[in-house]
């Protein structure tokens, strides 16, 4: 697969990783369709690009089974799909204020693990509709964890749990989905700067980037999105996690 001749769907494409990724898919000649829950980002950066933007809720079944269906008919099939909406709760297990919400760990799950599934799932029905390429390659599907899926960091129960089930569900599905010619791969960003942690005073963000061994910095939501068309490009890489993360390893 070649970037120029792929047609991507990028969840959380409005903004952070998916932004960049849907960025970087475009700037080298893929088709991209954003799906995101912000309508008006959404659509700028879709505009900005030369791509598409459908509003899309990732846990709810009709409206991916939709989001699918425009893409299809915008781009004429879709190749990849990339996965980087997410959500992230600082909560610890027992605090000031009593128990960890059910609620918000239940939401963290729907939308980081759930809704992963939801997208890779009903996209793999259509990039298994492509005729395949010499060595049967229809396409590929990039999920996103976190390395706090290895050693997630107080507060980051819901998170890490999240991301931890994304993580568990790569190798499965890339089996569950050879005979069909789809590759799936998952990415464990470390600190990136996202749009979350650009709101942060500058000290804490040196702080964060102190702890990366080599380079001592922050992530470039850029390198995320160069790995996933490295990803995309690179036929071999099949049922593997890779983590993008300066060698951190959090405590």
């Amino acid at each position: 697969m070649k970037l120029a001749q792929t047609c991507a769907i990028i969840t959380g494409g409005a903004s952070g990783l998916g932004e960049a990724t849907a960025r970087h898919f475009a700037e080298n000649g893929a088709k991209v369709t954003i799906l995101d829950r912000d309508a008006e980002r959404g659509a700028l950066v879709a505009g900005e690009i030369g791509g598409h933007f459908v509003q899309t809720d990732v846990t709810n079944e009709d409206s991916v089974t939709a989001a699918i269906a425009f893409a299809v008919q915008k781009m004429g099939r879709i190749s990849a799909c990339v996965n980087c909406a997410g959500i992230a709760y600082g909560i610890k297990t027992i605090g000031r204020d009593g128990a960890h919400p059910l609620d918000a760990y239940q939401r963290t799950i729907d939308i980081n693990l759930v809704g992963t599934f939801n997208v890779a799932r009903l996209a793999a029905i259509e990039i298994a509709k492509n005729t395949p390429e010499a060595d049967g390659a229809r396409g590929v599907i990039i999920n996103t964890a976190s390395i706090a899926a290895y050693d997630g960091q107080k507060g980051q129960a819901a998170y890490a749990a999240s991301k931890g089930g994304v993580v568990g569900m790569c190798l499965p599905m890339a089996r569950d989905l050879a005979s069909s010619g789809i590759r799936v791969m998952t990415i464990a960003p470390g600190i990136f700067m996202t749009p979350m942690l650009a709101g942060l005073p500058e000290e804490v963000q040196q702080q964060l980037a102190a702890d990366v061994p080599n380079p001592v910095r922050l992530g470039d939501p850029a390198e995320y999105g160069r790995l996933a068309g490295f990803i995309t490009e690179m036929g071999y890489l099949n049922g593997e996690v890779i983590r993008i993360d300066g060698a951190l390893r959090m405590r």
